[in-house]
């Protein structure tokens, strides 16, 4: 026999749920775990080599802008991990360079730089945090970024 966790009342052991209340018990209890899946994060396409061989290779883009790009492109042309993290560092770079023009542009409405003074230090911020993303060998799209759907 087991007891009802709520209300106490004793109960058959073949009864999921409480005659007395109907609070479910066993089974019934615990509901399914809900399987979270975080689409920006693509660090299981990756093979651990690739990404234990080429992780300083893939830190560069976000350190050093188009030049970075550039030059972890050409140093590890091969490696999947890297080409990821420089279409991800190449989305950034486009959206501040895009972002810095529009800014220019309308320099005499003295809101649209200060706005966009804004989305570059967040652009700033989000560079860093993929930064330490690929310290951890992780192959994550960065927040905000990953909703603009050119160089998948």
């Amino acid at each position: 026999m087991k007891y009802c966790a709520k209300c106490g009342t004793q109960m058959d052991d073949n009864l999921t749920f409480c005659p007395n209340c109907g609070t479910p018990t066993g089974a019934a209890a615990a509901p399914a775990a809900a399987t979270v899946i975080n689409e920006t994060d693509h660090t299981a396409e990756f093979d651990p080599k690739d990404i234990s061989d080429n992780k300083v290779v893939a830190m560069l883009p976000y350190l050093s802008d188009f030049i970075g790009i550039v030059i972890a492109a050409l140093i590890a042309k091969d490696s999947a991990y890297v080409s990821f993290h420089v279409r991800q560092a190449l989305k950034l770079n486009v959206v501040s360079t895009l972002i810095g023009i529009i800014s220019a542009l309308l320099i005499w409405t003295f809101i649209v730089p200060i706005a966009g003074g804004i989305c570059l230090a967040i652009i700033t911020v989000l560079k860093i945090i993929a930064f330490f993303q690929v310290c951890g060998g992780k192959a994550k799209e960065p927040a905000i970024i990953s909703n603009l759907k050119f160089l998948k």
